[in-house]
């Protein structure tokens, strides 16, 4: 993306009271950033409007130094080839990612791994070698950078140099908790950095619900390690439910307040493991067939045939949008094999994701 183009990004996104419920609307009517800035388009609350025609220039430009500085990168919604597809399942999906690192892990199989900032020893045990197994077999460890377990889930991934993203709650400026500041720079090397929020941006309570839908939504999966009965953690859990990815949580004692939340999500239907090979089970094949896709060259992934099962998937479809439950509905295959074999079909330009949870058929 050229300095003129990321500068009208980052203008347009210090425009006040505009998030992306108001931001993408806009944006599907007018993709480009520049031309929605020289004409604003009819219809557009008049907030927005009267901000558009007098942005923010410096702050821009100052922010537009610091990404070329600290080598951070902008990722928009309006990118049809970059932007994660599963992510635009969520009904109001960030305009603009900011990212540091890897770009391609955002478009690998991703398990979410949550939990307790306050984990046990043995939480985070459990958690690291949970993490360390499942990134050893492919998958990518996705979490919030918080205290605790996430920053077992980083760990665990790294120690065998697996894939890991760090979804934060503030500005790629600003590490929080500031204990992880070694291992933020650890994760930029390694894996990404990713947020949704401008530099400069603290860790404002609100943010990290927000950042927990980043987190659901990039993901097949979300396994839930130690949690309270009230936690952050759940939350994610229950966005991920929205949204059709399969949810798993790792039971504990009876005794332990921070297994309660798990023992909670287990009685509204959440998977019971107490092994990591129990997800690999759950995943191999669809971890299998987008491995072997994402390797191949893009032309020869892009024209591949389907295996039955992709077809049947498909005519179980039809032409009209469909959830994952009506397709687990209409099929023999369970939540976590249909989110799977949807992100390949994403990818693949078979299927597309559409707000609410949504699916509908691509045109290829």
């Amino acid at each position: 993306m050229h300095d003129d183009d990321q500068l009208a990004w980052l203008a347009l996104l210090r425009a006040p009271r505009v998030g992306p419920a108001t931001l993408n609307p806009v944006l599907a009517a007018c993709p480009d950033a520049q031309q929605l800035l020289r004409h604003p388009p009819e219809g557009i609350p008049q907030h927005l409007r009267d901000y558009l025609h007098q942005p923010d220039w410096p702050q821009a430009e100052a922010d537009l130094r610091w990404l070329q500085e600290s080598q951070t990168q902008l990722l928009t919604i309006t990118d049809e080839q970059q932007y994660p597809p599963l992510l635009r399942s969520l009904s109001a999906p960030p305009s603009v990612l900011f990212y540091k690192g890897d770009l391609n892990l955002l478009h690998m199989p991703q398990l979410a791994v949550v939990g307790s900032r306050n984990a046990s020893r043995g939480g985070c045990a459990t958690g690291h070698q949970f993490c360390a197994y499942l990134a050893r077999h492919g998958m990518t460890i996705t979490s919030g950078l918080a205290q605790g377990i996430d920053t077992i889930a980083h760990q665990g991934a790294l120690s065998v140099e697996g894939g890991t993203i760090a979804v934060m709650g503030t500005g790629l400026d600003r590490v929080y908790p500031a204990s992880n500041h070694d291992l933020a720079h650890e994760i930029a090397d390694k894996g990404v950095l990713v947020s949704e929020y401008l530099p400069g941006t603290r860790p404002f309570k609100g943010n990290f619900p927000q950042r927990n839908r980043i987190i659901a939504g990039l993901s097949m999966g979300v396994l839930v390690v130690e949690a309270a009965r009230k936690s952050g953690s759940l939350i994610t859990a229950r966005l991920a439910a929205e949204l059709g990815r399969e949810v798993f949580a790792i039971p504990g004692s009876i005794h332990n307040p921070m297994a309660r939340g798990c023992h909670q999500l287990i009685r509204d239907g959440a998977k019971l493991v107490d092994t990591a090979e129990h997800i690999v089970e759950e995943f191999g094949a669809a971890l299998a067939s987008l491995q072997e896709s994402i390797t191949q060259p893009p032309a020869v992934a892009a024209t591949e045939a389907p295996s039955a099962e992709y077809d049947t998937l498909l005519e179980a479809m039809g032409f009209d949008p469909v959830t994952t439950d009506q397709l687990v509905e209409r099929t023999d295959f369970s939540a976590a094999e249909i989110s799977s074999m949807l992100l390949l079909m994403e990818l693949k330009g078979q299927v597309s994701a559409m707000s609410g949870g949504l699916f509908i058929r691509g045109r290829t």
